[in-house]
């Protein structure tokens, strides 16, 4: 299993299940499949794949703990950038397609509709982490503060449930779950947390008869 990670065309078969969705949402608007309202379903397709990214990027920490195979830190970086690249898209759907490019509107889109402020602070948040993201910039930043920095990919991944949520107003089952799953990942990594403090056990002494 671990030489399956370790493959390249592992990372090239990921890296094409990742682009599917945007080739969905490229085919439907081709097609006119995308219902009576296409920007609509562009700008939540982009959302929801940008949630579902950010809680991927999150699971891999646990999923290589609890199942013993370190490889999958292989595919973390990548499926942020993902995150990021389908939040970016999110971003310039709603900027160009609904306030064409109008920065007085899209300003005061920010300020006075609470559900884009806490969607502008998830992606805001995230562009850091995007640049950051490659071995130069952790070597500049060292270990320890390139990992405080990018513990800050929880604090997005919130603020796009909360973005989510208040977007919704009335059906919540899907920020709901993702606020639930994200709940859990952060509930994981406070086990781990809990445990690297914990002091080894030291091997117990025989007492001679």
């Amino acid at each position: 299993m671990r030489q399956v990670f370790r493959s390249p065309w592992s990372k090239a078969f990921v890296f094409l299940l990742c682009l599917l969705p945007l080739v969905r949402l490229a085919v439907g608007f081709y097609r006119d499949d995308l219902g009576a309202n296409p920007i609509e379903a562009i700008t939540h397709g982009t959302g929801d794949w940008t949630m579902r990214f950010l809680l991927l990027t999150l699971a891999i920490t646990p999923l290589r703990r609890l199942t013993g195979q370190p490889d999958l830190i292989t595919f973390r970086r990548m499926l942020g950038l993902f995150a990021f690249f389908y939040g970016f898209l999110h971003l310039i759907t709603w900027a160009w397609l609904d306030k064409f490019f109008d920065p007085q509107e899209m300003w005061d889109d920010v300020v006075r509709r609470r559900f884009i402020t806490a969607g502008m602070l998830g992606f805001v948040l995230m562009v850091p982490l995007a640049i950051t993201s490659t071995k130069g910039w952790i070597r500049r930043l060292g270990g320890r503060r390139w990992q405080r920095l990018h513990r800050a990919v929880y604090i997005s991944a919130a603020a796009g449930v909360v973005h989510y949520y208040w977007l919704v107003k009335s059906d919540i089952r899907l920020p709901l779950l993702y606020g639930i799953i994200l709940a859990v990942l952060l509930a994981l990594r406070l086990v781990f947390f809990v445990r690297s403090r914990q002091p080894a056990p030291q091997p117990s002494k025989k007492t001679s008869v």
